[in-house]
């Protein structure tokens, strides 16, 4: 068993509602280049399960169109956050790989657990203990970068279960 850090962020719990089935900016033009995951088959059941349950509004950000179009990508705000579904486990959390760190920081918010990983430009929150892994990659341009894990946290506790 590994220890983890945990810090705990509390954010008020935000409705969510039925994601829209396509993804527009403002302006109309897709965010490209989105790397689509290749989950398994039941991964990508709970995927189209999350695509489902996705927020209109993320951190106040309006949906976007995302290029290659997927159920296992979504994307919110420009520049974009990008959520993908299904993604492989993180090198962070896999023993025997040359970046695992059994005590990597990880985040609670409104009872999702997520690791986090400062990136050139933001972060990228992964879940942890649910059936698939979820990662969000947010901007530094919106920081607190954790904003926008409030209003997916209801959908990926209604779409992914937690890990038995």
């Amino acid at each position: 068993m590994y220890r983890r850090r945990v810090a705990l962020v509390s954010v008020s719990a935000v409705a969510c509602l039925s994601a829209a089935a396509v993804y527009v900016s403002a302006d109309g033009a897709p965010a490209s280049g989105v790397a689509v995951p290749s989950p398994s088959a039941k991964a990508a059941a709970l995927c189209d399960r999350l695509h489902d349950a996705l927020p209109d509004r993320v951190d106040g950000l309006s949906v976007r169109s995302l290029s290659p179009v997927s159920t296992l990508t979504a994307g919110w705000g420009d520049p974009t956050v990008v959520l993908r579904c299904g993604v492989p486990r993180p090198a962070t959390l896999t023993p025997g790989s040359t970046t695992y760190n059994p005590t990597a920081d990880a985040v609670d918010v409104n009872g999702v657990s997520w690791l986090m990983e400062q990136t050139g430009d933001g972060y990228r929150f992964t879940t942890t203990g649910r059936a698939t892994f979820v990662e969000v990659s947010v901007p530094a341009k919106y920081a607190p970068e954790v904003n926008p894990l409030a209003d997916l946290g209801n959908a990926v506790k209604k779409a992914i279960p937690s890990e038995l």
